[in-house]
């Protein structure tokens, strides 16, 4: 008899296959055999508006005047960002810029150097 995996999820031993997916059905959780191990292996690459590929710890350049959500303050282009760090999300890069505090940016918007 085949052997199939315990659910990632749960823990389940009750997996069973549907087609080329596995279920839990006690978790109703749905995935791929193999997948969810290749994706973890697998890293965001974080890429600045030139193209260049980020890294923890790298300084940036604002490229353009960048509206402060929740202030009446800008962001102006060319304030130089240390120590980014890359998180997920759509604002990927977290930061401390002086005089603004800590701030989430989008990559497209900086460059490295």
């Amino acid at each position: 008899m085949n052997e199939l995996p315990n659910c990632p999820k749960c823990n389940s031993e009750y997996v069973y296959e549907d087609g080329s997916q596995l279920v839990c059905p006690e978790c109703a959780h749905e995935w791929t055999p193999g997948a969810e191990s290749e994706a973890a292996g697998e890293e965001k690459v974080v890429k600045d508006a030139n193209g260049n590929v980020l890294q923890d710890g790298d300084s940036v350049t604002v490229i353009k005047d960048l509206k402060v959500k929740g202030s009446s303050s800008v962001l102006k282009q060319g304030t130089k960002v240390k120590s980014i760090r890359l998180v997920n999300g759509n604002h990927d890069i977290d930061c401390k810029i002086d005089g603004f505090g800590p701030m989430k940016l989008k990559s497209e918007f900086v460059k490295k150097g």
